[in-house]
């Protein structure tokens, strides 16, 4: 669909300060590491997953210019970044990688303390791994996901008006993650658009589902937001918060991930 009742601002690439390296991912694959200044002790990292590297390292830059990000691009679908983080030893070795060469940037014992998680689109697919496992959710500080979040519907392809029902067992990791944010113990923003795929569940649908589970419900508002976006909705129990937006084409797909500066720093300010 087209869509010009919006302006779908982009930000555009530019030089920042700082190094980037690639370094080697779980899967054997490359990643980016983005080190904007010489990180603290112990060392703020940001995974974002799917996307253009140079925005996500716009954002971090913005949001915490002492952090340091980590940038994974593995292609279009959830499943292509669910599967080299499905093994759980997945991610205890990506932290490990980015403080081994961190101590080699610095010339001395580099540690990786917060740790925030942000999936754009199917990068959700990650973070749905690393969130299965306990452990990891007690190391992850935040999670943001931008327009992201699917599931399934059962039976396959048939959605709620044709009597299908979502696929809860991919969405109970966000739950359970939605539900610590809540009591104060961890953060998540989800934000969504107005886009219905047709033959898997919605990022409005499961949004819904994620409220419902925690017994929200939301609140109709109206404002503009980065890029030009327009907000229709909000709901917020302690650090769990959910942000709708208009639009149903993929230009207000690609919206959420410019706006991803601002979305990043409401997420760390809390």
């Amino acid at each position: 669909m087209a869509d010009a009742s919006r302006a779908h601002e982009r930000l555009s690439e530019r030089a920042l300060p700082g190094v980037v390296r690639a370094i080697t991912g779980p899967d054997g694959r490359p990643m980016d590491l983005f080190v904007p200044r010489k990180p603290r002790d112990p060392v703020s990292l940001v995974v974002h997953f799917n996307g253009a590297a140079w925005l996500p390292m716009q954002a971090v830059t913005k949001a915490d210019d002492r952090a340091v990000a980590v940038i994974v691009n593995r292609g279009a679908g959830s499943s292509v970044y669910q599967r080299p983080f499905a093994d759980p030893a997945a991610f205890d070795s990506l932290l490990t990688t980015v403080e081994r060469e961190l101590s080699a940037m610095n010339g001395r014992p580099a540690r990786v303390g917060r740790v925030t998680l942000v999936g754009f689109s199917a990068g959700y697919g990650a973070i749905r791994a690393i969130l299965r496992e306990l452990r990891h959710v007690a190391r992850v500080d935040g999670v943001l996901l931008l327009d992201g979040l699917h599931t399934s519907y059962v039976p396959e392809g048939s959605g709620l008006a044709a009597g299908g029902v979502l696929d809860t067992m991919n969405l109970a990791p966000f739950a359970a993650y939605a539900r610590l944010a809540a009591q104060g113990g961890k953060r998540f923003l989800v934000t969504h658009s107005e886009i219905f795929p047709g033959t898997y569940a919605s990022t409005t649908e499961t949004a819904d589902w994620l409220l419902s589970a925690l017994g929200m419900k939301r609140k109709a508002v109206l404002r503009w937001g980065p890029r030009g976006m327009q907000q229709l909705s909000e709901s917020r129990s302690g650090q769990f918060e959910v942000m709708g937006f208009a639009g149903n084409s993929a230009p207000d797909h690609i919206d959420q991930l410019h706006a991803m500066p601002e979305l990043l720093a409401r997420l760390l300010k809390r």
